[in-house]
């Protein structure tokens, strides 16, 4: 069986809800909440424990990459769209066939600087990201080399190599 080669991500969070500050002093968190199908099937079928995740701040002035995390656990069924007082309930969510799944997370670095949307988008060597294309996903594939760059530009200590 062939090794996997790991994949990267960007999740997106809202600071009020949970920053990469938050992260950082809980060290690993159950990634609940999402409520996108698209976002869902990426998160249950495509990442792997291991994985390096851009951990970014949304809904916000300015917007961007703040930090670093790691994907902590395979996927599992998400506590919250069972809770009746969660805003995240779901009713047509049952115990046998749940609808959400997560992944959790783990904290890895805060960039010495945020890399803001604007600096990617105005950069051609993002061309292509789905941030830029198709901004609105809160948990998105990252090639490595749009990766790579993102930690560079940030002062990471994350070492990536773009290939």
């Amino acid at each position: 069986m062939a090794k996997r080669v790991p994949q990267f991500w960007l999740i997106k969070s809202e600071p009020n809800d949970y920053s990469i500050d938050d992260l950082a002093r809980d060290g690993r968190e159950p990634w609940d909440g999402v409520r996108n199908y698209s976002a869902r099937n990426l998160m249950r079928d495509k990442m792997a424990v291991g994985d390096l995740v851009l951990f970014y701040h949304s809904s916000t002035k300015p917007v961007g990459v703040v930090g670093i995390a790691r994907v902590a656990s395979e996927a599992y069924a998400d506590p919250t769209q069972f809770d009746t007082r969660s805003k995240y309930f779901d009713p047509k969510s049952t115990a046998d066939k749940p609808r959400w799944q997560l992944v959790d997370m783990e904290f890895v670095e805060k960039l010495p600087r945020m890399v803001e949307l604007d600096e990617i988008k105005a950069d051609p060597a993002f061309d292509g990201m789905v941030l830029v294309t198709r901004g609105r996903l809160s948990v998105q594939p990252v090639e490595r080399s749009h990766f790579a760059q993102i930690l560079r530009l940030g002062g990471s200590k994350t070492k990536v190599r773009a290939r």
